[in-house]
């Protein structure tokens, strides 16, 4: 295969990476744990743990579940918010030997059971704020060993009991929850867990990098959330490709130990969850944000300190931008402002630029793909339009139904293969049928376009595309233009039934400018689109149904919700 992108490559970047330098994960953890011991890894609401620290809390809390008789390569949810006992958790669970389960908070209790049960998951971690729904769905799951976490757990003891007292008692966050103790089912707080955990040893487990470290579970925006399995090679290949893509942008750091990566998109999530990974093996340092959607504690958080890397979705980046104090935050040592988890928008990455005089920088990937796949140079001074180039180790190509490669400038299936492409579905032998190519490559469901530089534009997602008497219209394309009508803020396209077109479209839309009128907007979509692109129905909305990560749901849209 003619890698032609790698001519496309920034100086300095390597074209492979070598996962075989560690033999597991666990060892690229545990090598950080001493070699950074008295660095800072993380600090939420200005308190700080240490390197040191997460070492010794993840290893009491390993020693733990090991004492609780969990069988090798045990599954382990894990149901937090981007509280400092996430990072201590997924380190406890992979030295103990385990696999890493995790959970989105704001499931429902069926979505809860769903996972639970088709992972097979015997113990989980929970903040005490989801309790309620554990409890609605825990019967039906194979769960034994519930670890209950408060949030104040970690951050001090007089500071967290005040801060568990508020979220309880103050903000009520806690709803009532009754956890029943059949069937030999245990609760443990979070704390008495460490503290018990402190006085045994974390018995070594053999690991291998085809050990599975991971099930991460798919958005199941098709249907039933599906976990893919990823093993340590996987994750350590995909930190590997992260570093070798980010480093170039943070030279002027000095020394990439000194970076400050903000942590909002949630860490349950593959994005966040490979970057604050990369931290890691860094030994630089994160700054937990519980709660992104609150966008005026968000800014100040990050007018605390000077911060480097700020990873992003479309929806979050836009909604710092219409807060009007992101003009207060000092972004002159941002060296990164990384795009994923949905399409960039044009419009969103001009102002961007324009208000912190940092480029948006898109990249694409899947949980299938460990979160890595193509990113744009991280040193592009503006907004591609792109997903850009595949990165180290990574083979991308545009394929056919029958699985056949296509020219350069044709569109078709974007497909990927690489030392971060998962093994599969858990338990799913009939989708893993129909995941690969007979040459190995995963299909992903993204129709793209690659250009002979090797940059990759994606045109949309394949179970997304309008067919309009007998046109096919990509949603993305139309709310790409769409966005950058003046007065809007963000809109989501889907196809409704239509007698005579047999699809037609409709067009969500949130207004900037309360002056908007839907003439408006037809008259820019007819100055703007092709005849058969012009949507039929625009419909104002107040926001749109979104993912707790901030990817819109157009599937809801399309339901009528």
């Amino acid at each position: 295969m003619d890698k032609h992108w790698l001519r496309s490559y920034p100086e300095g970047v390597p074209h492979d990476i070598d996962p075989g330098q560690y033999r597991s994960l666990t060892q690229l953890l545990e090598e950080s744990f001493r070699k950074n011991a008295a660095r800072p890894f993380s600090v939420c609401m200005e308190r700080w743990m240490s390197y040191g620290q997460l070492d010794d809390l993840s290893r009491a809390l390993g020693a733990w579940l090991q004492s609780r008789g969990l069988e090798p390569g045990a599954r382990v949810a894990i149901m937090l918010p981007n509280v400092p006992q996430f990072a201590v958790t997924m380190a406890a669970v992979i030295r103990a030997g385990y696999t890493c389960v995790n959970v989105n908070p704001l499931y429902t209790a069926r979505e809860l059971e769903h996972q639970l049960k088709d992972s097979g998951a015997t113990a989980i971690v929970i903040l005490e704020n989801f309790a309620h729904t554990l409890a609605e769905a825990i019967e039906r799951t194979p769960v034994k060993h519930v670890v209950m976490a408060s949030f104040g757990d970690l951050l001090g003891f007089w500071y967290g009991m005040w801060m568990t007292f508020a979220v309880r008692h103050l903000a009520k966050l806690v709803p009532p929850y009754q956890l029943p103790l059949s069937d030999g089912r245990t609760v443990t707080p979070f704390n008495r867990a460490i503290a018990d955990g402190t006085g045994m040893t974390l018995k070594p487990v053999e690991q291998t990098l085809d050990s599975v470290a991971f099930l991460q579970y798919t958005g199941g925006t098709t249907g039933l959330s599906k976990g893919a399995v990823l093993t340590h090679r996987n994750i350590v290949a995909a930190i590997l490709q992260a570093e070798a893509w980010f480093t170039p942008a943070l030279k002027r750091i000095g020394d990439v130990s000194r970076t400050n990566s903000i942590a909002a998109l949630p860490l349950y999530h593959i994005f966040a969850l490979t970057l604050s990974l990369l931290a890691i093996r860094w030994g630089a340092h994160l700054t937990l944000v519980p709660n992104p959607r609150d966008i005026g504690k968000f800014i100040e958080v990050l007018k605390k300190r000077p911060f480097h890397l700020l990873p992003a979705v479309n929806t979050l980046f836009n909604a710092l931008l219409l807060h009007p104090q992101l003009k207060t935050v000092d972004f002159s040592q941002l060296c990164v402002s990384q795009a994923g988890g949905m399409a960039a928008s044009e419009s969103t990455a001009r102002d961007w630029q324009r208000a912190t005089g940092c480029a948006m920088v898109e990249g694409w990937g899947m949980s299938e793909t460990c979160a890595i796949g193509t990113n744009n140079p991280v040193m592009a001074q503006e907004f591609s339009g792109t997903i850009g180039l595949p990165l180290p180790g990574i083979e991308i190509a545009i394929k056919d139904e029958d699985g056949r490669s296509l020219p350069v400038g044709e569109s078709g299936e974007i497909c990927i293969k690489g030392p971060n492409v998962m093994q599969g579905y858990y338990n799913q032998p009939a989708e893993n049928a129909n995941a690969f190519t007979a040459d190995g490559f995963m299909r992903t469901g993204d129709i793209g376009i690659m250009d002979k530089r090797g940059y990759t534009k994606i045109v949309d997602r394949k179970k997304d595309m309008i067919l309009v008497s007998g046109f096919n219209v990509f949603p993305t394309e139309l709310e790409n233009v769409i966005a950058n009508c003046p007065g809007v803020v963000e809109c989501a396209a889907v196809g409704v039934p239509d007698e005579k077109q047999g699809e037609a479209i409709k067009v969500f839309v949130v207004k900037k400018e309360t002056t908007l009128t839907e003439d408006d907007l037809w008259r820019y979509c007819r100055d703007n689109l092709t005849g058969y692109k012009i949507p039929k129905y625009i419909e104002f909305r107040d926001d749109l149904p979104k993912t707790n990560v901030g990817k819109i749901l157009r599937r809801e849209l399309r339901a009528g919700k």
